[in-house]
């Protein structure tokens, strides 16, 4: 894990012109040895645009005035984005509707296209 101060816009004044309250927080999660291969995998998808292809991920905090609270935020957000990654997703099991969920649905259809057929111009034979 590696921090680089940054720039940051926003709140500060003249003063966000000239110090780098912002903070860039890089991980590698390839390098890292407590995180599991699977882990890592989750990770790495959970991270998103924020992951190269070398697998290290990029955090950027520049939200608060100072570095201290930047810093944190950075830290943080990637404590969550580790602690995310230790759950597995449960697989979704694949279900069939029932005969009357699938007749209720028909009936539904039907009653339906009823309403708007009646929203027609009368035809000759009426």
């Amino acid at each position: 894990m590696s921090e680089r101060f940054i720039l940051a816009s926003g709140p500060g004044g003249q003063h966000v012109n000239r110090t780098e309250t912002g903070v860039q927080l890089r991980f590698d999660v390839m390098a890292s040895s407590f995180l599991s291969a699977p882990i890592k995998q989750r990770l790495l998808k959970l991270a998103g645009s924020r992951a190269d292809n070398d697998g290290v991920i990029t955090i950027e905090a520049k939200s608060h005035r100072s570095q201290h609270r930047n810093r944190e935020d950075a830290r943080e957000r990637l404590a969550k984005l580790i602690e995310r990654a230790h759950y597995r997703p449960k697989k979704r099991i694949a279900t069939k509707p029932t005969r009357s969920a699938k007749k209720k649905r028909l009936k539904q259809k039907r009653r339906r296209g009823q309403i708007k057929q009646a929203r027609g111009k009368p035809g000759m034979d009426e």
